[in-house]
């Protein structure tokens, strides 16, 4: 069997589709896996790197105003286009969008060759691509129930998000760390007010910089920045690692006692499936605050710290960073309610639906 599976663009719509890839692939030896992405998109760096391959088209956002909105709806018939000519050549049994700019192409494209559609949605507030995407596939995958009406019930199915298998070992719920650590992240591109803060709030935590590690995934823009801050204080026996992008999030997850992070839809169904206590950020500006949403169901089920950026100060920060550290039975509580939250077999419940969709077509 072949699967496409469109999108990506950012970590948040790229890394549920290679967990689904993942699930896929083991299930048949003779099971194959094609993405269709951009040249932009955070896919042309990490699919490779994983031994995925991925075919490009040439599309762009509709989101903006005046000449660029323009423009990128008179492109869009060449994505079309070229996700037809991909489609024709790979012949997939269905194709599957995650979300992002190359999803719209490529599941119309589907549609038109009446293969077997579906979309998953990672938020609890769908992005454009996929409202528009909605009436005409067959499938549509939640990682949260639909409380907005946008999903047909005929076509919806709450599976949870996606997780990728590395992020799925009861291991991950184990400390390794001879160190408190801590992981900060802000997305795959960083967060420029996450990482001054963090900066800024080392200050206060000069007490304990001698018994805790860092790992702080910066993005790229604040890379040497956050790199100098740190050396600062190793004088202090501060033991920090600086990265603009980690890859191997398994591996980072496994060392964390605590993360620090926005409440990206993915970056929630890693953490939980993974047990991890958290102090959620969210961005503020995403599609109608979806990701307050996200941290506030966290919170609300005292899985999660939530502190909204508006409010966020280096003395707030480290207050809620010590009392973490000086109080472990409190992040053990808050790590067992959130592994409570998570859902380990979404991959698994979303290759069983498109199987069944495949099966369907044929009969």
């Amino acid at each position: 069997m072949r699967l496409v599976i469109a999108g990506g663009g950012t970590g948040g719509h790229l890394f549920p589709g290679v967990a689904v890839a993942e699930e896929f692939l083991k299930r048949e030896e003779d099971n194959e896996v094609l993405f269709i992405g951009t040249e932009r998109g955070l896919e042309k760096k990490i699919l490779p790197e994983l031994g995925l391959p991925l075919c490009t088209i040439y599309v762009e956002g509709l989101k903006g105003r005046g000449l660029r909105s323009v423009l990128a709806i008179l492109r869009l018939p060449w994505g079309l286009l070229q996700s037809m000519r991909i489609l024709g050549g790979f012949r997939p049994d269905a194709v599957l969008g995650v979300g992002g700019y190359a999803s719209g192409p490529a599941l119309l494209a589907a549609c038109i060759r009446g293969l077997p559609t579906a979309i998953a949605e990672q938020n609890a507030i769908p992005g454009v691509t996929n409202r528009i995407l909605a009436g005409t596939v067959r499938r549509i995958f939640l990682s949260f129930p639909d409380n907005e009406g946008w999903a047909s019930r005929e076509k919806a199915v709450v599976t949870g998000n996606p997780i990728r298998a590395g992020l799925l070992s009861k291991e991950l719920r184990v400390k390794h760390a001879d160190l408190f650590t801590i992981l900060v992240f802000g997305g795959s591109q960083g967060a420029h007010r996450i990482n001054e803060t963090m900066a800024e709030a080392l200050g206060h935590l000069r007490d304990i910089l001698g018994s805790i590690r860092i790992i702080h995934q910066t993005g790229n823009d604040d890379l040497e920045y956050m790199n100098e801050v740190y050396r600062g204080w190793e004088k202090d026996g501060l033991k920090a690692e600086v990265l603009p992008f980690i890859t191997d999030m398994g591996a980072a997850y496994k060392r964390a006692n605590l993360i620090i992070c926005r409440a990206g839809a993915t970056s929630i169904a890693e953490i939980t499936a993974c047990g991890k206590a958290a102090i959620f950020i969210p961005f503020p500006f995403a599609i109608a605050d979806h990701q307050t949403k996200n941290a506030q169901a966290l919170e609300k089920a005292g899985a999660a710290i939530m502190i909204q950026q508006k409010d966020l100060d280096a003395e707030k920060l480290a207050g809620l960073i010590l009392d973490f550290f000086e109080e472990p039975t409190k992040l053990h509580e808050m790590e067992k309610r959130s592994a409570a939250l998570g859902h380990p077999d979404a991959a698994k419940r979303v290759v069983d639906e498109i199987i069944n969709l495949v099966s369907s077509n044929k009969h």
